[in-house]
């Protein structure tokens, strides 16, 4: 796909996205305390402009030049994610045999997108929040590794166009009813929400984000929101068909499917509450990660 064309489109699916993350946030948040949704989405707009006019606050020698890039690296590595999914059979902005890796080095290197953020400001809230967000992304990036490659094994390859295509018949969801599950629990980590949030937290005021105000607080929840796009959608296309489906162009099924998981991570962020990190851990290691192997084991003997 054309570059010229291609690069427009998808920031201006990633704008739409954007703005579907923070109005869906604000309704169901609203809904599940028992308050009117009112003008849920319009919210997110007056919003951007009350946290643009919030103090900027300073700390004693911070590292300016990462504290700024830190959000644009998170904003970057979600737009690649974005530019993976295919919307149409070999249509995608960066098409690649290896897509499925690529992704996932890019989950990696949000670790150090988190990390960096909470590393610059040089104040301990922040800091904490950056190593406790280290020790919990890890094995999430193994989680996510598992599931993405029981889902890539029906169609043989790592290329997530092919991974849709193998989907004509029966979708993932249905051949893998534990991928999914799995998967909604590291776009939660790599978005910093619900029981995955420990590098943002309200128990350390915000943590990597305890010290930023007006624009880089805006930034940072842009990136933290691109991110959420860019997961969701890769989440529908791996296990829920991506462009496939009746009457509808492609580029619809997959923005519809985009924004049934976003609700359904929405959902999980306000319902399931977070433990602490030791225990988080524990889960992980102990029973996520062997569910994740199990998954895989099934996917590796239906394929045989």
């Amino acid at each position: 796909m054309s570059l010229i064309v291609g690069l427009p489109a998808l920031l201006a699916l990633l704008l739409i996205g954007l703005w579907a993350a923070a109005a869906l946030d604000t309704a169901i948040g609203r809904l599940i305390v028992g308050r009117p949704v009112g003008m849920a989405a319009t919210d997110p707009l007056r919003a951007v402009v009350a946290d643009y006019l919030r103090q900027r606050t300073d700390t004693e020698a911070p590292d300016p030049l990462n504290w700024l890039l830190a959000p644009g690296y998170y904003f970057l590595l979600a737009v690649v994610g974005l530019a993976l999914v295919p919307f149409a059979p070999d249509q995608s902005l960066i098409a690649l045999d290896t897509s499925v890796v690529l992704w996932g080095a890019a989950e990696a290197v949000v670790v150090v997108a988190v990390f960096l953020h909470g590393w610059s400001p040089n104040a301990p809230f922040p800091l904490i929040g950056a190593y406790r967000y280290v020790a919990i992304g890890l094995p999430v990036m193994l989680l996510s590794m598992f599931v993405l490659i029981a889902a890539s094994i029906p169609a043989q390859s790592l290329d997530l166009r092919a991974v849709v295509e193998s989907q004509r018949g029966l979708w993932n969801v249905i051949r893998q009813p534990l991928g999914l599950p799995l998967f909604l629990a590291v776009v939660m980590s790599l978005t910093l929400r619900g029981p995955f949030d420990y590098a943002d937290s309200a128990d350390l005021a915000g943590g990597t984000s305890a010290e930023d105000g007006g624009p880089r607080w805006i930034a940072w929840q842009t990136a933290r929101a691109a991110m959420l796009v860019a997961a969701c959608a890769i989440a529908a296309t791996a296990f829920l068909g991506g462009y496939l489906g009746p009457v509808l162009p492609g580029w619809l099924w997959l923005s519809l499917k985009t924004l049934a998981v976003m609700v359904a991570v929405v959902l999980l962020t306000h319902l399931v509450p977070r433990m602490p990190v030791a225990r988080m851990l524990t889960l992980i290691w102990i029973v996520l990660l062997p569910i994740a192997f199990l998954d895989l084991l099934i996917a590796g003997l239906g394929a045989l």
